[in-house]
């Protein structure tokens, strides 16, 4: 079969395409670490420093998804926008505005990965229908076993607190009211901040 060529410039243009893509998706994967089956990411929140170790191993999408969004600035400068003492506290999405910043798309629920939402874990925030997470994260204050998978998909675990406990409790402390503006329950009346996510050097 004899090449066109007329067409010889589109083929080109396709494989510098696929080229160009392929590089920016290796640069990506170099920036999330990937050959770190544990990586630990530095949270530094208006409360304090927490550190967090990531378990690749068991959730892999949801890791690589939430790191991501932790090498590209993403999370820097959002607040917690929902607290309730002895659950759980969640931020990610929103920043000191309660402007909801971009989402790179919804990811596969791991739930089933074997991690419990207990105290201390880190796991990621959906709707109502299973596949819908995406950056809105959580902190377990508590045992809840009612977020984990059992007849009904629940809520992924991919990580848990090795530094910072402290600093957990007091923004789970903090007091929250009904926010009449956004129309939700839980928002804490003193912003408590995310002010920098880092992607720690693997040890």
């Amino acid at each position: 079969m004899k090449l066109s060529f007329n067409k010889l410039p589109i083929i080109v243009s396709l494989i510098l395409t696929l080229c160009m893509s392929s590089a920016v998706f290796a640069k990506k994967n170099i920036a999330i670490d990937p050959d770190n089956l544990f990586p630990k990411v530095k949270l530094e929140t208006s409360k304090g420093v927490i550190i967090v170790e990531l378990d690749r191993v068991k959730a892999p999408i949801t890791v690589d998804n939430f790191l991501t969004y932790v090498v590209s600035g993403e999370y820097n400068n959002t607040v917690f926008h929902r607290v309730i003492e002895g659950f759980i506290a969640q931020g990610g999405a929103y920043d000191k505005n309660f402007t909801l910043k971009k989402s790179n798309g919804d990811i596969v629920n791991e739930s089933g990965n074997g991690l419990k939402n207990v105290t201390g874990t880190i796991a990621m925030a959906k709707e109502m229908r299973p596949h819908t997470a995406n950056r809105q994260f959580f902190f377990n204050l508590a045992d809840n076993k009612t977020l984990d998978p059992g007849r009904k998909w629940g809520y992924a675990v991919f990580g848990s607190i090795i530094e910072g406990e402290e600093v957990i409790e007091a923004i789970g402390a903090v007091k929250t009211h009904y926010d009449e503006a956004l129309g939700w329950e839980d928002v804490p009346v003193k912003p408590v901040f995310l002010i920098k996510a880092t992607l720690l050097p693997a040890e």
